[in-house]
């Protein structure tokens, strides 16, 4: 195992032994505080652009297993942990953390002092960083990041080119994938829904000719203001298809009901998040994973209304239509990594299809 190591854009360097890929690795470096459920992390397409550092000191202790990942090809550009198990102990497990990473070309670090690391990208926020071998010069890394652009087009990276179908006997569902995670179908299907999942930039008369009973916003990376075409759609749709939004989907639903975003200092990402539901004052466990949230102020002046809010940050963490069947949520009910306190919330949209005053206004052109 060689050395390698790690620039922050501010100068700041950590020295470590490589995994994965002997490739270097550019993008903005963020922390997810999951103690579990790093297949998951590693496989969320939200993470298209991220180094993405585990706070846990531990990582890859019962391997990769066949059955969790969130999608077929990883979008990450690096992963840092503490430490990584190379010797993982699970019946389910397949291969290594290190060799799924080898695998998939994904350049890692471990043997670094995360602590320091979490605390830096919480005093300064997020920033560009590299992987690099040992011996380049910190100043030449830092003229190549300063020179860098972040992407902005995660979301074309990570979305379906074309349509596809999972069939199912239920309820027929519309799902814009924008950088999806499996487990949305994995809780559709278990709900015998017929599921089409369409491209990012499907537009509106597509959308209406599919005639769906639902649609489903999905999860995604990015900026959420780089996806002009998913809000354009929306406001078009929204009154006529009952629409359920989660995570990038809600930040695109709020966007296009006249509401703002704006880019956190470190964003959300772990599995053991808190939320509170205004209504009924119950709190919630769930997972996140996103750096931008919707501006609370901002829903004053919309028809939408705040439903659930982060206990940590007072984040907006929930938002529904006033007059129009549409409700999105900031989180991952999904679950997968894990809890599984929010996954009734596909139950609820699928109730909201029963009675869809909407539905037979829109029909096959």
């Amino acid at each position: 195992m060689h050395k390698k190591q790690l620039i922050l854009e501010d100068g700041t360097v950590f020295t470590g032994d490589s995994i994965g890929s002997d490739s270097s690795a550019f993008g903005e470096i963020v922390f997810n505080t999951g103690m579990t459920g790093y297949q998951e992390v590693i496989s969320d397409p939200s993470c298209c652009g991220h180094i993405v550092m585990m706070t846990y000191p531990q990582i890859g202790n019962y391997g990769v297993n066949r059955e969790d990942f969130e999608t077929v090809t990883p979008f990450i550009h690096g992963f840092i942990a503490k430490e990584v198990c190379d010797d993982p102990s699970n019946f389910r497990s397949v291969e290594t953390l290190d060799s799924y990473l080898k695998a998939h070309h994904i350049p890692g670090l471990t043997g670094i002092d995360t602590r320091k690391l979490t605390r830096i990208i919480r005093q300064r926020g997020t920033m560009k960083a590299m992987i690099v071998p040992i011996g380049e010069s910190v100043q030449e890394v830092q003229a190549r990041m300063q020179e860098s652009s972040l992407p902005t087009d995660q979301v074309k990276q990570t979305s379906t080119v074309n349509p596809y179908v999972v069939p199912g006997r239920g309820k027929r569902i519309t799902v814009v994938d924008f950088g999806m995670k499996h487990g949305i179908l994995r809780e559709l299907t278990k709900r015998q829904c017929h599921i089409t999942v369409v491209p990012y930039n499907y537009s509106p008369d597509q959308m209406v000719r599919l005639n769906p009973d639902g649609i489903v916003l999905t999860n995604g990376p990015g900026n959420p203001k780089d996806v002009p075409e998913a809000i354009h759609m929306i406001k078009q749709i929204i009154g006529r298809i009952p629409i359920f939004g989660i995570s990038l989907g809600h930040q695109l639903l709020a966007l296009a009901c006249g509401a703002d975003t704006e880019k956190m200092k470190f964003g959300h990402g772990g599995g053991n998040y808190p939320v509170k539901d205004v209504a009924t004052g119950r709190t919630y466990i769930t997972s996140q994973n996103h750096g931008y949230a919707v501006k609370e102020a901002s829903l004053a002046h919309t028809d939408l209304v705040l439903t659930h809010i982060a206990i940590n940050d007072n984040t907006v963490a929930g938002i529904k239509h006033q007059d129009y069947p549409a409700f999105s949520v900031q989180f991952y009910p999904e679950s997968a990594p894990g809890p599984e306190d929010t996954s009734y919330l596909f139950d609820t949209f699928i109730e909201k299809l029963e009675d869809n005053p909407a539905k037979g206004e829109h029909t096959h052109a």
